[in-house]
């Protein structure tokens, strides 16, 4: 048995031992640990955006402790085993890469993500968007339904369209403003937000990591803002507008090497 094989065996061995023995993980369902693994998806997220490495691999034990657990409640109810688990993503990667495990020819990236959605249609599946989680947040939904778009060939083929597209939907929503029909303008700034999703996918860049570093960015700035003012004896909020422009520019210079 190799070392990786026997440290799962363990970990699903301490997990049997707890489903059985310990009064919290005894009354856990799979309704109870939804939260608590959607909190610890996040948490991994976290980590990544920050590149703590330590982090990460504490929290994808977190969530391969998630993984056994709800196969050891999927057991309890009869529906599924771990075993089952396994061999069906084994059985998915082999079905879904036939360029390494058939005659399929893929040269490059997209023609992998290509070779997955034909797939996916001839598997039984009615849209090539059938597979985007609903729960999933608006900004990741929005880039996966348009990549999924794009596999069939719905897609622009230039960045500099897709920014023509943003110019237009900006414009869309100035005049929505201008009329001031709330409905109409909720509605432009979603299509505006979708295409500047879209244009993330141009600029291979993740539009949701971008949106994330800038809320702790705003949020570590922000902070130091407040220090100033207590370093000053003075309280933010009683400061006016321009004294806080003044300490935030001061908290930006800070950040320059």
């Amino acid at each position: 048995m190799s070392e990786i094989s026997s440290r799962f065996d363990r970990l699903v061995t301490i997990m049997n031992e707890l489903r059985e023995k310990c009064p919290w993980d005894k009354k856990q369902t799979i309704h109870t640990l939804r939260p608590l693994s959607i909190e610890e998806l996040y948490e991994l997220a976290d980590a990544i955006t920050e590149e703590d490495w330590q982090g990460i691999c504490e929290e994808l034990g977190d969530l391969l402790l998630h993984v056994v657990f709800y196969a050891r409640i999927g057991e309890e109810q009869g529906k599924f085993t771990l075993k089952e688990v396994l061999d069906g993503i084994c059985d998915k990667l082999i079905t879904r890469h036939p360029h390494i495990y058939g005659e399929v020819q893929a040269d490059n990236e997209q023609q992998v993500k290509q070779n997955w959605e034909k797939l996916k249609l001839a598997s039984g599946k009615s849209s090539v968007l059938q597979g985007v989680p609903q729960a999933l947040p608006a900004l990741v939904k929005a880039i996966r339904l348009q990549d999924k778009a794009a596999q069939i060939g719905f897609d622009w083929t230039e960045a500099k369209a897709v920014w023509g597209k943003v110019e237009e939907e900006t414009r869309e929503l100035q005049q929505a403003v201008a009329e001031g029909e709330s409905a109409a303008i909720e509605e432009e700034f979603g299509d505006l937000l979708f295409s500047l999703a879209n244009y993330s996918r141009f600029l291979h860049i993740d539009a949701e990591n971008a949106l994330e570093r800038t809320n702790k960015k705003f949020l570590r700035r922000f902070q130091r803002m407040e220090e100033q003012a207590r370093q000053s004896g003075k309280a933010l909020a009683s400061l006016s507008f321009a004294e806080m422009d003044a300490l935030w520019e001061q908290a930006k210079r800070q950040e320059k090497p």
